[in-house]
């Protein structure tokens, strides 16, 4: 599993995402008899009292979390200073390897993972979860020149549409196209890709005409390539990051939930949102369900 260092490394989040954290999960596991390796559970009092939160995150994947003249920074980073600003701790970020992370949050490397982690049902089994605080849908970039025409999935009728081999991307291409013709009586072509950078490359030189990857990586690479593409909205069905504790620390989640709340209400999330993305993200007020 590569490090996302780049728009480009965006694949280590994708298809293959939880198999390599699952595994490095499982044996942690076993070597702690299968129970997690827990000390007594973190309250807000217990980090009031300990002046300092740790915060577990992947420098390697910007905007959300990346390294700049040595210094961890980005939305994540950002945001939670914000979270924990009433607490009037420290807040200390913790490098670590994404493979490891949910193991190393439980052998209590640090007390929270905010890395981008996006929802699933292997995870939710075990992490408890905050509400959304991060967009992680599929989306579609275009060529600027095209932003007027392709609006839409509809707009994509007899165009091609470009993915990277093994992507989420490349996992919703068939429904896409169903969609597409339930919609509109017609199809797609599909070209696909051994990389989304190839992908972007094809998109510039009119081989495609739209290219699925997610909504933050899209924007790193409108910001990157200022001018030469553009973003289309509601493509595919929507998913979102939230942040990470240990699962017997539901008031933890709940103060969690509490200022992601406040910081939605007065606007601050998304103004964080608008400096590190560009764009505002749509959060919904609940985890998604899994049952």
């Amino acid at each position: 599993m590569a490090l996302r260092l780049s728009p480009a490394g965006s694949s280590r989040r994708g298809f293959l995402k939880f198999s390599g954290l699952f595994m490095a999960a499982t044996a942690v596991m076993s070597l702690l008899g299968g129970a997690p390796a827990a000390a007594e559970p973190l309250t807000v009092e217990a980090i009031k009292k300990a002046g300092v939160i740790k915060v577990g995150v992947e420098a390697a994947y910007r905007p959300f979390t990346f390294r700049d003249k040595g210094e961890i920074v980005g939305y994540d980073v950002d945001l939670a200073k914000q979270i924990f600003a009433p607490l009037g701790v420290k807040v200390e970020f913790v490098d670590t390897a994404w493979a490891g992370v949910i193991p190393a949050l439980y052998a209590g490397n640090f007390d929270v993972i905010m890395t981008s982690l996006t929802y699933t049902k292997e995870r939710v089994s075990k992490v408890a979860y905050s509400i959304p605080y991060a967009e992680a849908t599929q989306e579609m970039l275009v060529r600027a020149s095209d932003a007027g025409s392709i609006k839409k999935l509809d707009d994509m009728a007899d165009k091609v549409l470009g993915v990277k081999l093994g992507s989420a991307g490349d996992t919703m291409k068939a429904k896409l196209l169903e969609k597409l013709k339930a919609d509109t009586g017609k199809s797609f072509e599909v070209k696909a890709y051994d990389d989304h950078p190839a992908a972007y490359l094809a998109l510039a030189q009119g081989s495609v005409d739209g290219v699925i990857n997610s909504l933050a990586t899209l924007t790193q690479v409108t910001k990157d390539a200022p001018g030469r593409y553009a973003i289309v909205r509601d493509i595919g069905p929507r998913n979102w990051a939230g942040i990470a504790t240990r699962k017997e620390e539901a008031p933890l989640v709940e103060f969690l939930n509490e200022q992601i709340n406040a910081l939605k209400a007065n606007g601050e999330i998304f103004k964080l949102q608008e400096k590190w993305f560009g764009t505002r993200m749509v959060l919904s007020d609940k985890i998604p369900d899994f049952s």
